[in-house]
């Protein structure tokens, strides 16, 4: 029971892994022993948390566009090109877009729809022989995606596209996890609530307190509690769960309208 939560010698893959969400996870990974390769689409952004998370671990830098397939694919051929399986994939690179609904741009929801769907499908399917080889009926290869509370609930900013794409990589979860469980895989997503991040950033200088009040805890999220959560998906401890979304709120979604 000791070794519940260690997660030490597995290999993992954080897109979006620079900065916000992904470098919480990234962190939290590879301080506690996970060869951990971030992507995204700077790579003076990517290197530079690379270098500045070696020094808890080992972490390194392979900047990709992902909203493009070649730039999935030549992620996923890079990593097959460096490692023989692949334990835990993280689909966190995303993106949002705001603007009127009557002047919300075709572009602007591709983008969205891109990046935050398309985009860790068809990277989980480049991967999918790399987290095969891996997994095991004991110790499942992982897949986590990051959705948003905002795909459990209705935002009322206008970013039109990105709560509906956070609702898809949700249902996209539950369907990777029914049909990879007899591959050793389990699928699970992440739905954060308000957390300092480079996505939030204007919206937590504006509005940080009344966020605050609005969340049951009454704070916003640290890197602990995103950390925590994906150690927890990727160890012993969540070996048996698949199919799930977890939001990581405060309790914003369990006690909605209720205060």
């Amino acid at each position: 029971m000791k070794d519940l939560f260690d997660v030490s010698g597995k290999v993992a893959v954080v897109t979006g892994g620079s900065r916000g969400i992904g470098e919480m996870i990234a962190e939290g990974y590879v301080a506690n022993g996970v060869k951990t390769y971030i992507s995204s689409r700077k790579a003076a952004a990517c290197d530079a948390t690379a270098e500045r998370l070696s020094s808890l671990g080992e972490c390194i830098s392979i900047p990709a566009d992902l909203s493009t397939l070649d730039g999935i694919q030549s992620l996923a051929d890079d990593i097959s090109s460096r490692e023989s399986r692949l334990d835990i994939l993280v689909n966190n690179a995303g993106a949002t877009w705001g603007a009127p609904i009557e002047d919300f741009p075709e572009a602007a929801w591709d983008k969205v729809m891109d990046i935050n769907v398309k985009g860790p499908f068809f990277l989980t399917q480049a991967l999918l022989p790399l987290l095969e080889a891996s997994g095991s009926h004991d110790d499942p290869a992982r897949i986590i995606n990051v959705g948003s509370v905002d795909g459990l609930n209705i935002n009322r900013m206008p970013t039109f596209a990105y709560g509906p794409s956070k609702a898809a990589i949700h249902h996209l979860t539950r369907t990777l996890a029914s049909h990879l469980a007899a591959r050793n895989i389990t699928a699970n997503a992440i739905a954060p609530g308000p957390f300092p991040s480079k996505m939030m950033e204007h919206t937590l200088k504006t509005m940080g307190e009344q966020i605050r009040q609005g969340v049951p805890l009454k704070r916003v999220g640290e890197p602990a509690d995103m950390a925590g959560t994906a150690i927890y998906l990727a160890s012993k401890a969540g070996a048996y769960l698949s199919g799930v979304v977890i939001p990581v709120d405060g309790g914003v979604i369990a006690c909605a309208g209720t205060f």
